[in-house]
Protein backbone atom coordinates (compact mmCIF):
# COMPACT_ATOMS: atom_id res chain seq x y z
CA UNK A 1 0.00 0.00 0.00
CA UNK A 2 3.00 2.39 0.57
CA UNK A 3 4.85 2.21 -2.49
CA UNK A 4 1.75 1.38 -4.89
CA UNK A 5 -0.16 3.97 -3.69
CA UNK A 6 2.04 6.87 -2.20
CA UNK A 7 0.27 7.10 0.63
CA UNK A 8 1.83 8.12 4.39
CA UNK A 9 2.29 5.57 7.20
CA UNK A 10 -0.36 7.32 9.19
CA UNK A 11 -2.85 7.08 6.17
CA UNK A 12 -1.78 3.43 6.26
CA UNK A 13 -2.26 2.84 10.24
CA UNK A 14 -5.62 4.28 9.74
CA UNK A 15 -6.87 2.29 6.81
CA UNK A 16 -10.61 0.58 7.66
CA UNK A 17 -12.64 -1.82 5.30
CA UNK A 18 -14.69 0.60 4.44
CA UNK A 19 -12.15 3.05 2.73
CA UNK A 20 -11.88 0.33 0.05
CA UNK A 21 -13.91 -0.32 -2.91
CA UNK A 22 -13.09 -3.55 -4.68
CA UNK A 23 -15.05 -2.81 -7.85
CA UNK A 24 -13.58 0.03 -8.37
CA UNK A 25 -10.18 -0.84 -6.81
CA UNK A 26 -10.01 2.52 -5.47
CA UNK A 27 -9.09 3.40 -1.50
CA UNK A 28 -10.44 6.54 0.09
CA UNK A 29 -7.63 8.64 1.81
CA UNK A 30 -9.22 10.69 4.26
CA UNK A 31 -7.99 10.33 8.06
CA UNK A 32 -4.28 9.28 9.87
CA UNK A 33 -3.20 7.10 12.67
CA UNK A 34 -1.12 8.71 15.46
CA UNK A 35 -0.21 7.27 18.89
CA UNK A 36 -0.02 10.45 21.44
CA UNK A 37 0.77 9.81 25.30
CA UNK A 38 0.18 6.34 25.03
CA UNK A 39 -3.74 6.52 23.01
CA UNK A 40 -4.28 5.80 19.35
CA UNK A 41 -5.74 8.86 17.66
CA UNK A 42 -7.79 9.25 14.73
CA UNK A 43 -7.23 12.36 13.05
CA UNK A 44 -7.37 14.34 10.03
CA UNK A 45 -5.04 13.83 7.26
CA UNK A 46 -1.99 16.14 7.04
CA UNK A 47 -3.63 18.31 4.63
CA UNK A 48 -6.75 19.30 3.22
CA UNK A 49 -5.70 18.00 -0.03
CA UNK A 50 -4.51 14.86 2.01
CA UNK A 51 -8.04 13.94 1.53
CA UNK A 52 -8.41 11.82 -1.51
CA UNK A 53 -9.26 8.59 -3.67
CA UNK A 54 -6.60 6.78 -5.38
CA UNK A 55 -7.09 3.95 -7.91
CA UNK A 56 -5.09 0.79 -6.61
CA UNK A 57 -3.53 -1.68 -9.18
CA UNK A 58 -5.92 -4.63 -9.46
CA UNK A 59 -3.41 -7.11 -7.96
CA UNK A 60 -2.97 -5.18 -5.01
CA UNK A 61 -6.69 -4.41 -4.79
CA UNK A 62 -7.30 -8.67 -4.48
CA UNK A 63 -4.68 -9.06 -1.32
CA UNK A 64 -6.22 -6.48 0.24
CA UNK A 65 -9.53 -8.32 0.04
CA UNK A 66 -7.62 -11.74 0.83
CA UNK A 67 -6.04 -9.59 3.59
CA UNK A 68 -9.49 -9.01 4.91
CA UNK A 69 -10.28 -12.31 5.04
CA UNK A 70 -8.10 -13.66 7.06
CA UNK A 71 -8.80 -10.61 9.87
CA UNK A 72 -11.54 -12.62 12.58
CA UNK A 73 -14.37 -9.92 13.09
CA UNK A 74 -13.22 -6.83 11.43
CA UNK A 75 -15.48 -4.29 11.71
CA UNK A 76 -16.37 -1.82 8.39
CA UNK A 77 -14.62 0.69 10.65
CA UNK A 78 -12.19 -0.75 12.11
CA UNK A 79 -8.57 -0.41 11.85
CA UNK A 80 -7.06 -3.05 9.18
CA UNK A 81 -3.23 -2.65 10.61
CA UNK A 82 -3.51 -2.69 14.27
CA UNK A 83 0.58 -1.83 14.93
CA UNK A 84 2.37 1.59 15.62
CA UNK A 85 4.82 3.33 13.58
CA UNK A 86 7.49 2.45 15.27
CA UNK A 87 6.89 -1.38 14.75
CA UNK A 88 7.33 -0.48 11.31
CA UNK A 89 10.22 1.14 12.00
CA UNK A 90 11.95 -2.08 13.55
CA UNK A 91 10.27 -4.09 11.25
CA UNK A 92 12.27 -2.40 8.11
CA UNK A 93 15.34 -2.19 10.63
CA UNK A 94 14.61 -6.31 10.63
CA UNK A 95 13.95 -7.05 6.73
CA UNK A 96 16.81 -4.62 5.89
CA UNK A 97 19.38 -6.66 7.55
CA UNK A 98 18.01 -9.91 7.11
CA UNK A 99 18.42 -8.88 3.36
CA UNK A 100 21.75 -7.25 3.52
CA UNK A 101 20.51 -4.18 2.03
CA UNK A 102 20.51 -0.61 3.11
CA UNK A 103 18.02 0.43 5.07
CA UNK A 104 15.43 3.17 4.09
CA UNK A 105 13.12 5.23 6.13
CA UNK A 106 9.31 4.24 6.27
CA UNK A 107 8.64 7.70 4.13
CA UNK A 108 11.14 6.89 1.63
CA UNK A 109 8.79 4.05 0.37
CA UNK A 110 6.57 7.55 -0.20
CA UNK A 111 9.29 8.63 -2.39
CA UNK A 112 10.03 5.42 -4.47
CA UNK A 113 6.18 5.37 -5.58
CA UNK A 114 6.85 9.49 -6.58
CA UNK A 115 9.70 7.97 -8.29
CA UNK A 116 7.54 5.37 -10.15
CA UNK A 117 5.06 7.47 -11.06
CA UNK A 118 7.79 9.94 -12.37
CA UNK A 119 8.91 7.04 -14.73
CA UNK A 120 5.26 5.93 -15.57
CA UNK A 121 5.19 9.47 -17.30
CA UNK A 122 2.52 10.85 -15.15
CA UNK A 123 1.99 15.06 -14.79
CA UNK A 124 3.89 16.92 -11.63
CA UNK A 125 -0.02 18.38 -11.65
CA UNK A 126 -1.06 14.22 -10.96
CA UNK A 127 1.21 12.90 -9.12
CA UNK A 128 0.83 15.94 -6.22
CA UNK A 129 -2.73 15.02 -6.51
CA UNK A 130 -2.30 11.21 -6.11
CA UNK A 131 0.15 11.59 -2.85
CA UNK A 132 -1.51 14.30 -1.39
CA UNK A 133 0.61 17.34 -1.80
CA UNK A 134 -0.95 20.91 -1.41
CA UNK A 135 1.00 22.51 -4.63
CA UNK A 136 3.34 20.92 -7.83
CA UNK A 137 6.41 22.59 -5.84
CA UNK A 138 6.23 20.01 -3.14
CA UNK A 139 6.12 17.06 -5.74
Amino acid sequence: MLYWCGIREGELLALTPADFDFEKCTVTINKSYQRLNGQDLITTPKTEKSNRVITMPQFLAEEIQDYLKMLYGIGADDRMFTVTKSYLHREMDRGSKEAGVPRIRIHDIRHSAVSLLIDMGFSATAIADRVGHESIDIT
